[in-house]
């Protein structure tokens, strides 16, 4: 149990959890850290969200750029270009699961709120896109997941 429900307003919709909750990944990327989350045909990845889902996950995480050591940033349209359609694909198949974008990108954040996405996760806190997404984060008016890194992927061995 959480001491304190938590409550988060996800793109008009209440996710309202008095315990922990699962966040599933599906990567729509040929590239990410770990092969089985990689879904590239939309179809599949919300087959495999509604299974996610049925196993007791709350959250769908879509992400377009793999961010494991040596990747290279992708751009806001090849990004965009992979989770949208599976973020379309999941919000039909599982209605009920709220859906998160994985992205560094204000244009890709924009871009997948529009299409469903209830939550925006960025593994740069805001530092890979010159500041553009912090900025674009009040409009969206949706959750954000802060996470850090200290230098993009392709660096971060150095």
């Amino acid at each position: 149990m959480l001491a304190t429900p938590l409550s988060l307003n996800c793109n008009g919709r209440l996710l309202h959890s008095e315990r922990p909750l699962v966040m599933g990944i599906l990567n729509a990327t040929p590239d990410s850290f770990y092969a089985g989350s990689r879904f590239v045909d939309p179809e599949r990845a919300g087959a495999v969200a509604g299974a996610m889902f049925g196993e007791g996950a709350a959250i769908i995480d879509v992400g377009g750029m793999s961010t494991r050591p040596g990747a290279e940033l992708v751009s806001p349209a090849e990004e965009q270009d992979r989770v949208l359609p599976v973020i379309d694909s999941v919000a039909r198949a599982v209605p009920e699961a709220f859906i998160s974008c994985d992205t560094v990108h204000a244009a890709t954040a924009r871009a997948a709120v529009a299409a469903g996405a209830g939550l925006i996760n960025d593994v740069s806190a805001g530092q890979f896109d010159g500041g553009e997404l912090l900025a674009v984060l009040p409009e969206l008016r949706v959750p954000y997941v802060l996470m850090h890194t200290p230098a993009p992927p392709a660096e971060m061995q150095s």
